[in-house]
């Protein structure tokens, strides 16, 4: 057993079977508990990262000004950014060891739900290699992997008679749906910075502005396209981590970082 499996996977594993048992045997409760248990453990982690991202979109108007001045001079800006945090007392690193220790464990306990749900329905021998003396479960034991319609050990889709191909179910959407609300409201000056990008006619600026508005986009389309292949516990997963992570979002930038897509859709509505 390696030494990342003995750190962060084993403990992961059993905490969930933990959860599991706790309730009398269902791995859709278990995951939906044990991930909001996770997440909040994980908040003291999270929030120097979120504060830091507040505080830096709080300056963003200046930061803007500051691109506007210097134009192609990409050193001077830099500089002059620079000078700006410091002034302010922020520093954009502050928070991100915090967040590559998060990452770290999400890939853990994503190591963990594909054993877990690995199982398919078989005897659980795989997942006793993982667990604590106490939590080991017995040699013909199967997981109860019934939640709602899903058998969340098998992808969340469905199939209409004549499409060759499986289409996402409800929880894969959802999950999908609160992804991009959560990306959505962590770029709320995207808008202001193409603006910003067009007159300073700095390539690098183009890029960056780029690759913001297409994660928008690209990371629900992966999460569905993943999910269409994956366990759909997972996907259960993701949607509460997505929806969690939209709550710590507003609670740290407050409702000001949804107001701009609210009024953008009330307009499109109203346009209608």
């Amino acid at each position: 057993m390696n030494i990342f499996t003995l750190i962060l996977i084993q403990p992961l594993a059993n905490g969930l079977i933990l959860f599991y048992k706790l309730f009398g045997g269902n791995l859709g409760l278990a995951i939906l508990g044990f991930s909001l248990f996770l997440i909040f453990v994980m908040r003291p982690l999270t929030k120097p990262y979120m504060d830091s991202m507040k505080r830096i979109r709080d300056l963003q108007p200046l930061i803007n000004k500051l691109k506007k001045k210097y134009g192609k001079d990409q050193m001077g800006f830099s500089k002059a950014q620079a000078e700006l945090y410091k002034q302010k007392g922020i520093n954009p690193a502050a928070g991100c060891l915090p967040y590559v220790l998060q990452i770290i464990v999400l890939i853990a306990l994503f190591k963990v739900f594909t054993t877990v749900l690995g199982t398919d329905g078989n005897t659980v021998s795989k997942v006793n290699e993982l667990m604590y003396a106490p939590l080991k479960f017995s040699q013909n034991a199967v997981l109860n992997t019934k939640f709602f319609y899903l058998d969340i050990a098998r992808p969340d889709t469905f199939k209409l008679p004549g499409i060759p191909f499986a289409l996402p179910g409800l929880f894969l959407i959802l999950a999908a749906l609160a992804q991009f609300l959560s990306v959505k409201i962590t770029t709320p000056y995207i808008e202001a910075e193409k603006k910003v990008a067009q007159k300073t006619k700095e390539s690098a600026d183009d890029v960056q502005v780029a690759m913001q508005s297409s994660m928008t986009y690209t990371f629900p389309l992966m999460t569905l396209i993943f999910g269409l292949t994956l366990p759909s516990g997972l996907a259960l997963y993701w949607l509460i981590f997505s929806v969690v992570n939209v709550w710590q979002q507003v609670a740290s930038g407050g409702w000001g970082s949804v107001t701009p897509l609210i009024n953008k859709i009330l307009k499109v509505k109203y346009q209608k």
